[in-house]
């Protein structure tokens, strides 16, 4: 759900800055990426060429997609 959100929320942030329109803080898209939504954020970025220049976007939602990914794989090793 985190993840679909991001990628709704990047898609209407990119929407609004082409119109000159009132943004969604970075710090939320940042928040929202940082509690498990790097899959959505990376997705934005790509689909919606949204904050492809701000290079702590990229670090951020990857470092979490990596975080998520070693937290899988160590709970699939317990059972």
């Amino acid at each position: 759900m985190i993840n679909l959100l991001l990628f709704l929320l990047m898609g209407i942030d990119k929407r609004a800055a082409k119109r000159k329109k009132w943004r969604i803080p970075e710090r939320r898209l940042l928040t929202l990426g940082i509690i498990g939504g790097g899959i959505g954020g990376i997705l934005g970025m790509l689909v919606f060429h949204h904050k492809t220049h701000r290079i702590y976007f990229t670090i951020c939602y990857v470092v979490n997609i990596i975080c998520w990914g070693i937290a899988f794989l160590y709970f699939m090793q317990q059972f």
